[in-house]
């Protein structure tokens, strides 16, 4: 298969980069990670509804664009490079699926987050910021659900438990893909993980993009033995593995969207290797760009830590590798395999 890009589609991506690159400074990136809800996810968030991206999935009878999966996995890539706080996939790619539609305009405005979890998991990110939170077949306000706060890796990706009944009490652990099936409710259920799942994966390559390009940057400054540490060749092999993997995983993710856009029956499958890649490209990014910092890296003196401990944090949001590779490897060897986690 082979296609490009449009224009409309381009544009968009440059579109957010812009206004992320004025809103969102790893500064203040930091700032959100100390601050308390009343001061999260800051002015990115009302830039991102300000261009369309938070309505980009609702229909535009509802205030939205009615764009599809494809003309924003560009623009996630950039939401992911610059580790954009708050519950941005959950409330722009997932709650259109999930959450009756008087409050889809409300989403498109910016001025309603939602926090949803898939079945299986028992973490709701960035809760305490949410109006709603959705857990299996209950959307409630989230004044009514009592959140408990749990550790995070991730200061700018908080994590809750909730008072919520289980979707089913028999689930797997976090992550796991349960068998597929049941009415309408399920089926948006299953649509939303899947495209929350892609969204991620776009998320986790403009993260490892970010991390290279840190890690390049630094190469190209420290200094060992009276010469910058990038012209030695183990520094140089480690980055062009992460540029490798990579520029493998992208148009797994690209031909994704082009799946879930087409409503392809791979689609479920091409989900999977997005997620599965993406993640993979991501980690190795994040390795990578630790041992050419060095210790400096876990210090504050950086930013690195804010991508590096987002990379950890996504790759356990919308089902973590165990899952996602055992659907691909059994829709590659056994022909359709497991269904996707549900948020009924």
């Amino acid at each position: 298969m082979r296609f490009s890009f449009n224009e409309d589609q381009w544009l968009l991506a440059e579109t957010v980069r812009e206004v992320l690159d004025k809103t969102c400074p790893p500064d203040a990136v930091r700032a959100a990670a100390r601050a308390d809800a009343s001061a999260r996810p800051g002015p990115a968030w009302r830039a991102l509804a300000d261009v369309g991206l938070l309505g980009a999935h609702l229909p535009e009878e509802r205030g939205g664009l009615g764009l599809t999966p494809l003309d924003t996995v560009l623009a996630y890539e950039e939401t992911g490079w610059f580790a954009v706080p708050g519950p941005l996939v959950e409330t722009a790619v997932a709650a259109p699926l999930l959450v009756p539609a008087e409050h889809h305009e409300r989403i498109a405005e910016g001025t309603l987050i939602v926090s949803a979890r898939p079945a299986g998991s028992p973490y709701l990110p960035d809760a305490d910021l949410a109006g709603l939170v959705v857990a299996g077949a209950t959307v409630a306000p989230r004044e009514s659900v009592t959140l408990t706060p749990r550790a995070s890796v991730d200061a700018t990706r908080r994590l809750f438990t909730d008072d919520l009944p289980a979707p089913n009490e028999s689930a797997p652990h976090t992550g796991s893909i349960p068998a597929d099936g049941g009415p309408a409710g399920e089926a948006a259920g299953s649509a939303a993980f899947e495209r929350a799942a892609l969204a991620t994966a776009a998320q986790l390559v403009g993260l490892g993009r970010r991390l290279r390009e840190e890690a390049v940057g630094y190469a190209r400054q420290r200094r060992q033995f009276g010469k910058v540490i990038g012209s030695f060749q183990a520094v140089k092999h480690r980055l062009a593995d992460v540029a490798v993997a990579l520029e493998f995983a992208a148009p797994l993710v690209y031909r994704a969207a082009y799946s879930a856009t087409h409503d392809a029956p791979t689609a479920r499958r091409d989900v999977s290797a997005a997620k599965t890649a993406a993640s993979r490209a991501a980690h190795l990014a994040a390795r990578t760009a630790l041992q050419v910092h060095g210790a400096i890296g876990y210090t504050d003196e950086l930013h690195l830590g804010l991508w590096l401990n987002r990379v950890v944090a996504l790759r356990a949001a919308w089902g973590d590798d165990g899952p996602h590779r055992a659907r691909l490897r059994a829709a590659l060897l056994d022909g359709p395999g497991p269904a996707a986690p549900r948020l009924p």
